[in-house]
């Protein structure tokens, strides 16, 4: 999945950052609720963590602009406030879930997870294709019980394609939902890894759909 940042404490933030990015979850990272916007209006974000103090308009504001922008992805509020009303005008801003600071990061992992299974539907905890099994908590594969070793990056692009299974994605969208800003819509990135996990899972396991991108094909999931 692919996570945008919201944290004016760069430090912070970039710890958040290279922790997601050690599970193989694309993160990118604003320090004002304003690049947020902008950010969010043209990515399409599977959660946002969104501080609430930040500089310029706060994240409740930039919450409630979100919701008003037709962006829906799951809102997580970080923040050192920790009173009742501050939480309550974050979830009635239109966030969906508040940890308060400091806070354990593996928590901040699983609630992140949570809010991916609930939102933009079906979302189950262990997804299943065919042969094949993820465990996106886990970080684990397996095909016919058998766990298959993968890279952060070929978990990553393998959980995209089965959570759109027998679906035709461009690579401008796995790139989206799988890499970072610096991967250009031009780079071979996306081949290179679909032929790894082509030589771990089967060759017939991820169909090339010409003039679009690639496909996990259920039905060849040897």
């Amino acid at each position: 999945m692919r996570v945008l940042v919201v944290e004016d404490d760069v430090k912070l933030a970039s710890m958040i950052r290279r922790g997601l990015r050690g599970d193989g979850i694309a993160a990118d990272v604003a320090i004002k609720g304003e690049d947020a916007l902008w950010m969010a209006g043209s990515t399409d974000y599977d959660a946002i963590v969104l501080d609430v103090m930040l500089p310029g308009i706060d994240g409740f504001e930039t919450c409630r602009q979100l919701r008003t922008d037709g962006v829906w992805a799951p809102v997580l509020m970080l923040t050192a406030r920790d009173a009742v009303e501050d939480r309550v005008a974050g979830l009635d801003g239109g966030a969906d879930d508040y940890l308060t600071k400091p806070f354990s990061f593996t928590e901040l992992r699983a609630r992140l997870r949570a809010l991916v299974r609930r939102g933009g539907g079906e979302r189950p905890t262990v997804l299943e294709v065919g042969q094949l099994r993820l465990d996106p908590a886990a970080k684990r594969v397996w095909q016919h019980d058998a766990e298959v070793a993968l890279s952060p990056k070929e978990f990553s692009l393998l959980e995209v394609l089965m959570r759109n299974p027998d679906e035709a994605l461009t690579r401008f969208y796995l790139l989206e939902h799988a890499w970072e800003y610096e991967y250009e819509n031009r780079s071979n990135v996306i081949a290179v890894y679909v032929n790894y996990l082509r030589k771990k899972l089967g060759a017939d396991s991820i169909e090339t759909v010409r003039g679009i991108g690639y496909r996990l094909n259920s039905d060849a999931t040897p």
